[in-house]
C-alpha cells in the first residue's frame, strides 16, 4: 500500500488593507502561585492584598473579610512575612526561588518539547497566578506570538479549587477580553499519574541518601485547607491522600512509616488534619530524634518549603526534644521533575502536535 501523501501547504493572498495576524504555533504556560516583587512592606501587601482577596482563597463573605483584611492583616501581616521571605531570597537575580525554579522549568520544558514532531512549533512560558507575569500578560503574549491553540498547566499536583480552579478563572477572564481567542486546554491534576509517582521516589531516595543520617520517620507535607471546603466537596484531602498511599507503595514503606501531614494553616477555623507542625512537635515528644519532610504538593521550592518546613518546623522538632531534622526538597527543575512536566504536557498535546 502506498504511504499518504504529505500534506500541502497553499499560501493564500490576504485580501488588501489586512492587518498582520500570526498563526499555526502551540503555545504551554506553566502556571505557579505567585510571589511578591521584593520584600519590603509596599511588595509584601500588595501581593498578600491581591491573594487573599481571592474568593477561591478566602471565601468568607465580603462584608466580613473586607474590614478583617485591610484593617487587621494588611497592616500587620506584609512587616512579619517581609523577613521571612528575606531569609529565602535569591540575592543573585533579585526575585524569589519560586520565580527562579518556575523560570527555569519553562526553559528546560520549551528545550524538551522542541523535539516533538509535527509542523506545529511548540512554545513555552510560564506565568503566576498572584504577582508578576500575570496570566492574562502570557497568554496574550503567546497570541501575538501566533499561538492559536494553548495548553494551560497549573503547577499543581493535586486539585484545590483555591489553586487550579483560581487559575483556570483568570485565563478564561484574559480570554474574555480577546476578539480572537485562542483554543485552550487545561492540564488535569497529575496526583496519581505513575511518571509522577515515580519521579516522587526517586527523588525521595536520592534525598535521603544525601543525608548524614537515617530518619525514623517521614512525613509527606501538603499545604492545608479550611476543613470546610472539604466538607463542601473539594476533592484536595483525597488527592493528596492518594499520592502519599500510592508514594508509600513506590517507596515500600508502611504508612506509619510515610505520615500525611497538613501546614500552613491561616486563621482559626479547622482546617485539614493532622497538622504538620503539631505532628512534628508530638514526633519528638514521643522520642523520634530523627525525622524528614517531603513536600509533595509543591512543584517547586517557595516559603512554604524552604523557610515553614525548613525553619520554622525545624524548629518545633528540636525544641521538642527531636535531634536530626531535614526538609527533603521539591522536585523542581531536576531530571525527575522535568520527567513529570514532560509526560504530562505531551500526553494533553495529543492531536495538536
Amino acid at each position: 500500500m502506498n504511504a499518504p501523501a504529505a500534506p500541502v501547504a497553499f499560501a493564500e493572498p490576504r485580501p488588501a488593507g489586512h492587518p498582520p495576524a500570526k498563526n499555526g504555533r502551540v503555545g504551554v504556560v506553566l502556571v505557579n502561585l505567585g510571589t511578591p516583587e521584593a520584600t519590603d512592606y509596599w511588595s509584601m501587601r500588595r501581593y498578600l492584598k491581591e491573594f487573599l482577596s481571592d474568593r477561591r482563597v478566602i471565601e468568607t463573605p465580603r462584608w466580613l473579610w473586607w474590614p478583617i483584611l485591610n484593617l487587621v492583616i494588611l497592616t500587620r501581616r506584609p512587616g512579619l512575612k517581609g523577613p521571612d521571605y528575606d531569609s529565602i531570597w535569591n540575592k543573585e537575580r533579585d526575585e524569589s526561588p519560586l520565580m527562579t525554579i518556575t523560570r527555569a522549568q519553562s526553559e528546560k520544558l520549551g528545550g524538551r518539547l522542541a523535539s516533538v514532531p509535527g509542523e506545529r512549533p511548540v512554545v513555552v512560558d510560564w506565568a503566576m497566578r498572584y504577582g508578576k507575569p500575570s496570566i492574562a500578560n502570557r497568554l496574550a503574549a503567546l497570541q501575538a506570538a501566533g499561538c492559536d491553540r494553548i495548553l494551560l498547566v497549573p503547577l499543581y499536583p493535586q486539585y484545590c479549587a483555591a489553586t487550579t480552579a483560581t487559575v483556570c478563572d483568570k485565563a478564561f477572564d484574559a480570554l474574555k477580553t480577546m476578539r480572537w481567542q485562542p483554543s485552550l486546554r487545561v492540564a488535569p491534576p497529575y496526583f496519581d499519574d505513575p511518571a509522577y509517582i515515580e519521579a516522587l521516589a526517586a527523588s525521595t531516595r536520592a534525598s535521603l541518601a544525601k543525608l548524614d543520617f537515617e530518619p525514623e520517620a517521614l512525613l509527606a507535607s501538603f499545604h492545608g485547607i479550611p476543613q470546610s471546603y472539604f466538607d463542601k466537596g473539594d476533592p484536595y484531602y483525597c488527592h493528596c491522600a492518594k499520592t502519599t498511599r500510592l508514594l508509600q507503595k513506590a517507596l515500600g514503606v508502611a504508612p506509619d512509616r510515610l505520615r500525611m501531614t497538613f501546614q500552613s494553616r491561616f486563621g482559626r477555623a479547622a482546617w485539614l488534619q493532622p497538622y504538620t507542625a503539631e505532628t512534628v512537635q508530638s514526633l519528638a515528644r514521643d522520642g523520634v530524634k530523627r525525622l524528614a519532610v517531603l513536600t509533595p504538593g509543591f512543584a517547586a521550592d517557595c516559603l512554604e518549603t524552604l523557610e515553614e518546613i525548613g525553619v520554622e518546623n525545624a524548629e518545633y522538632f528540636h525544641e521538642a526534644g527531636g535531634e536530626k531534622f531535614a526538609a527533603l526538597p521539591c522536585l523542581n527543575d531536576s531530571d525527575e521533575g522535568m520527567g513529570v512536566l514532560e509526560a504530562v504536557a505531551r500526553r494533553e498535546l495529543a492531536g495538536w502536535v
